[in-house]
C-alpha cells in the first residue's frame, strides 16, 4: 500500500459524468493509477453547477468506487472547472531588480507576476490561474526560468485565467458537501493537456480541443506555454438532442445510438448499413440507414470545429501552431472525429488519450479519462500538505454492505 502522502485525488465533475481518479507517485515523480471511480452526472449544465444535492450525490458515488478500488479513504481532491463563464487574458508585468548584484532572486519573480496579474476585474470574478509563458530581462526574450540571472529590468509575460466566482465556489460547495477538501480548482483544458500532450507538441505550437458533454475547451500552446484558453458552450449533448429530434426517439436512445453508431463523416459509413432506431409512445422501432443518422450528426460536428476554429484565428496565435492539434474528451470517441477535425482546421489532427502514467493503463486509455488523470497528474506535480488516511478493513466492509444496500434497494 503506497504511504499517505504519495497519493492524489483528480475530481472531474463534468455535464454527463463524474469520474474520480485516484493517483499514487512513485519513484522520479512518476505517477501510477491505482483507483477509478465514475457516475452519471445529473447535477450539471454546459459544465456549470445547477443542481448541489445531485451533483453532490453524483460525487459521492464516483469518489465511493475510487475508494473502493485503491482501498484508501479519499479526503481531498483536485476539482475541474469548465463553463462558458471561463476567460483566458494575456497581461504583462515590469519591475526594477533591486537583489545584489542586480540578480534575479525568488521574491522579484514573485513581484513582476503579482504586477502581471494586477488587471481590473469585476467583483463577480476571481483568478483561477497564472501560467507564467515567458521572462524577459533587459530585452533578452525567451526565458523560462530567469532565477539566478543578472539584469536591471524583469519583464513577465502570463496568461491569465478568470472565472465567475459563483460558479467556482458552486463547485467548492459540492465537494465539501460530500466530504472532500478542494486543494485547487483547475482549468479543465489545462489537466487534459497534462494527460494527452507531449512536450514536443507543446514546444511546437498545438491546438488541445476537448469535447465534452456540455462544453467544448480549446488550450492552445505556443512555445511550451499556455497563449490562449477558451471555453465554448456546446459538447456533444446537442448531437444527441439532434439525434433524438431528428429521428424521434427518446433521448437515452438517442445517446445510445450515438455511441454505438455514430460518425462524424457521412462518407465513411457503407450505405447499405442499417440501424434500429427505437420510437416513442410505444410505437414500433424503425429500421433506418447508419448514414441517415451521420447526415444528422456531420453538420453539428462540423458547426462546432469551426467555431474553434473561429476562436484560434480571433486569438491571433492561428500561424503559430505547427504540431497541429489534439481532439479529446468523450465526444472525440466517435469513429471520423479526428478526420473531419483535419478537414476544417487544415492541420494534423490525432485523438489524444492519457499517457505517460502507469498502473491501470488499459482502463484509463480512454480520451474520456483525459481530464480526470490529467487533474491527477497536476496535482502529484502541484501536491502539498498530507490530505489522506488509509481505510481501515472495518471500514471498507461498512462501505461494501452500504454499497450493496443501495444496490438491492434499487433492484426491490
Amino acid at each position: 500500500m503506497a504511504k499517505d502522502g504519495s497519493l492524489v485525488v483528480g475530481l472531474d465533475i463534468g455535464t454527463t459524468k463524474v469520474c474520480a481518479i485516484v493517483v499514487e507517485v512513485v519513484a522520479d515523480g512518476a505517477v501510477d493509477i491505482i483507483g477509478i471511480g465514475h457516475s452519471p452526472s445529473r447535477g450539471l449544465r454546459k459544465g456549470v453547477v445547477v443542481n448541489i444535492d445531485a451533483t453532490v450525490d453524483s460525487v459521492r458515488r464516483a469518489v465511493e468506487d475510487a475508494e473502493l478500488m485503491a482501498g484508501v479513504e479519499i479526503r481531498s481532491a483536485f476539482v475541474g472547472i469548465a463553463g462558458g463563464h471561463i476567460k483566458g487574458i494575456n497581461s504583462r508585468g515590469v519591475i526594477a531588480i533591486s537583489g545584489k548584484n542586480h540578480e534575479v532572486t525568488r521574491q522579484d519573480i514573485d513581484r513582476v507576476i503579482d504586477a502581471a496579474k494586477a488587471v481590473a476585474l469585476p467583483v463577480d470574478r476571481e483568478v483561477i490561474h497564472i501560467l507564467p509563458q515567458e521572462f524577459i530581462i533587459d530585452d533578452q526574450t525567451g526565458i523560462k526560468e530567469p532565477l539566478g540571472m543578472t539584469g536591471t529590468r524583469l519583464e513577465a509575460e502570463v496568461h491569465i485565467v478568470t472565472g465567475a466566482v459563483a460558479s467556482a465556489q458552486n463547485i467548492i460547495k459540492c465537494a465539501n458537501k460530500a466530504g472532500l477538501e478542494v486543494q485547487d480548482i483547475v482549468l479543465q483544458q489545462l489537466a487534459s493537456s497534462e494527460a494527452c500532450l507531449t512536450p514536443e507538441e507543446k514546444e511546437l505550437g498545438c491546438i488541445l480541443v476537448d469535447i465534452g458533454g456540455g462544453t467544448t475547451d480549446i488550450a492552445l500552446f505556443v512555445e511550451g506555454s499556455i497563449y490562449h484558453t477558451a471555453v465554448l458552450a456546446v459538447g456533444g449533448d446537442m448531437l444527441t438532442n439532434d439525434i433524438a429530434i431528428g429521428l424521434r426517439t427518446p433521448r437515452p436512445e438517442a445517446e445510445s445510438i450515438k455511441r454505438k453508431f455514430g460518425c462524424a463523416v457521412a462518407s465513411m459509413v457503407r450505405p447499405d448499413e442499417k440501424i434500429e432506431v427505437p420510437s416513442v409512445g410505444g410505437r414500433r422501432p424503425r429500421v433506418l440507414t447508419r448514414q441517415t443518422l451521420c447526415e444528422i450528426i456531420q453538420p453539428r460536428l462540423e458547426e462546432l470545429i469551426a467555431m474553434v476554429d473561429r476562436d484560434v484565428r480571433r486569438a491571433g496565435y492561428a500561424g503559430r501552431v505547427n504540431g497541429g492539434a489534439v481532439v479529446t474528451g468523450g465526444s472525440s470517441i466517435m469513429e471520423g472525429v479526428p478526420e473531419l477535425a483535419e478537414h476544417i482546421l487544415d492541420m494534423p489532427v490525432r485523438r489524444g488519450v492519457p499517457r505517460g502514467v502507469g498502473g491501470l493503463t488499459d482502463v484509463i486509455s480512454n480520451p474520456m479519462y483525459a481530464t480526470g488523470v490529467g487533474l491527477g497528474v497536476y496535482g502529484a506535480a502541484h501536491r502539498s500538505r498530507r490530505k489522506f488516511k488509509k481505510v481501515t478493513d472495518r471500514n471498507i466492509f461498512d462501505k461494501v454492505i452500504a454499497r450493496m444496500k443501495e444496490w438491492f434497494g434499487e433492484v426491490f
